[in-house]
């Protein structure tokens, strides 16, 4: 690369670095740590949702979804208004109202210790899926446009997130994210500004329609393949997660100043966030009819692609591009200068969610498992102490997840196949102690398993005796592992004549 270029690199990441030393004076309490002492505004924490939703897993899954496939994802966001309308009408209030710092305290004290540890457990794995997915999406990237091994640059990416988030703390993280978010806008609208340079929109439109490749998949009710419906489903699902269980969103509601701050901030995030997904889409779509109308550009990656998937080059089809399409095309089409700074958006892509990711599952370590069952009595420094082990800690797994995720087809899917397979029963338990009031312990405990049941079988169904297997598409186990344990909950509850 371009001795330009590499400076805008390195410039970037001192500076992310930067911030993270800089807080590190106002981080004298875990207070200050965890929920920067609730004096963050509305707006800051709005970027900050909408730079933890437009992560690596956007940047580089969407426009290559679009562009092997269709816009059949999107309707993931189109689901984001309608579970925010939720979120942000009852769950904010819900938890500003507990006074917890941690989002699975109050299930404690519905059903026990049980179900905080296990709800725990469920959010540190999707938080480790979710890291190690977004690695190896960034280091994709980085790859394809330098030439560095995929392993080596986890790593390095990895120890800057750690730093700036160790050091930093929860405003580091906040406002690293805003700068993060605006990074990753200026990006896509470059892109897209060159794209629609070399060629015209009207012809993206209608080569675009004539291929079906704005298609959001058939409206008919069919949960047995990749339908509107079952993406809106999953989506609606996932953002309910994502708003109203997921530690990320819930601690930085305790960032906020007031309340209904933070439920303005949930429509902030949505208002950024759908116009941004759309524009990747779009970007895909683009892509598509670019390199039809000029094969030759992607001439190397089709024979890269070919010797890595050992696909003759004749039968290779647009979805085996995947998510090296959008690096391919930024590698050979930006100038130098400008490259530099996409280089800066894609990783800022990826460190906006790690490191949220990192400081939220450090504090559910220390709230809900280390001060639960080893140290009450902690002092704060020794709190503050165990929150920057714990973040280092998560870290490093989240980089051993990065680099075990190479190899895979479509960060897209595996991203959306382990968050579906961890957040039912985060959902589902949630739902349950806030919906059913007369369930107690018994009916939680019954309502998991059979809810865990159902998401081991749906989750292992390629693996089971042909006789076993389902045909429902695996984007529904989220759903119906979240139903299945309110809907068994409530029956024991209704029936059951004594509790444990």
């Amino acid at each position: 690369m371009p001795i330009l270029d590499i400076s805008i690199i390195v410039l970037y990441l001192l500076a992310m670095v930067g911030i993270g030393f800089y807080f590190s004076r106002k981080n004298k309490s875990t207070a200050q740590f965890t929920t920067a002492s609730s004096k963050i505004p509305c707006w800051a924490i709005g970027m900050s949702f909408y730079a933890t939703f437009l992560s690596a897993i956007t940047f580089l899954g969407d426009p290559g979804k679009s562009f092997g496939s269709n816009w059949n994802p999107f309707v993931f966001s189109i689901s984001m208004p309608f579970a925010a309308y939720f979120s942000s009408k009852y769950f904010v209030s819900f938890y500003r109202n507990t006074g917890e710092i941690s989002a699975y305290t109050h299930l404690e004290k519905r059903f026990g210790s049980w179900a905080r540890s296990y709800v725990m457990l469920c959010f540190v794995l999707t938080q480790l899926a979710r890291m190690g997915t977004i690695f190896y999406a960034i280091a994709i990237a980085i790859n394809a446009l330098t030439g560095f091994d995929i392993p080596l640059i986890i790593m390095f990416s990895g120890v800057c997130v750690i730093v700036y988030t160790v050091f930093g703390g929860m405003e580091a993280v906040i406002w690293t994210e805003v700068v993060q978010a605006v990074l990753k806008t200026m990006g896509a609208l470059l892109i897209l500004g060159i794209i629609l340079y070399s060629i015209d929109a009207k012809v993206i439109i209608e080569e675009g329609f004539a291929k079906d490749k704005f298609s959001l998949g058939t409206f008919k009710f069919d949960l047995f393949q990749s339908s509107f419906w079952v993406v809106f489903i999953y989506g609606f699902f996932i953002n309910l997660v994502n708003f109203g269980v997921d530690q990320n969103y819930i601690q930085r509601y305790h960032t906020a100043q007031s309340t209904k701050d933070a439920q303005m901030s949930i429509w902030q995030c949505v208002i950024f966030f759908l116009p941004v997904s759309f524009m990747f889409f779009f970007i895909g779509t683009a892509l598509f009819v670019y390199y039809n109308h000029f094969p030759e550009q992607i001439a190397g990656l089709k024979q890269l692609v070919s010797v890595e998937k050992n696909i003759p080059l004749d039968s290779l089809l647009p979805a085996d591009y995947g998510d090296r399409v959008l690096p391919h095309f930024i590698k050979n089409n930006i100038p130098t200068g400008l490259l530099g700074l996409l280089m800066a958006a894609l990783l800022s892509a990826a460190m906006s969610t790690m490191s949220s990711s990192m400081n939220s599952s450090a504090t559910v370590f220390l709230k809900d498992f280390y001060q639960r069952y080893f140290r009450k009595d902690l002092s704060d420094l020794q709190q503050l102490r165990v929150l920057r082990i714990a973040t280092v800690c998560f870290g490093l797994l989240g980089i051993v997840f990065g680099i075990a995720m190479m190899g895979a087809k479509s960060l897209l899917d595996v991203w959306w196949k382990l968050s579906g397979i961890f957040a039912g029963g985060m959902l589902g338990i949630f739902l349950l102690g806030y919906l059913v009031k007369a369930a107690k312990k018994k009916a939680a405990i019954v309502a998991v398993i059979a809810g865990v049941l159902i998401i081991g079988f749906l989750s292992m169904n390629s693996y089971l005796p042909e006789n076993m297997h389902t045909d429902l598409d695996p984007k529904l186990t989220v759903a119906f592992g979240t139903l299945t344990i309110l809907g068994v909950g409530w029956l024991v509850s209704k029936f059951s004549k004594k509790d444990l």
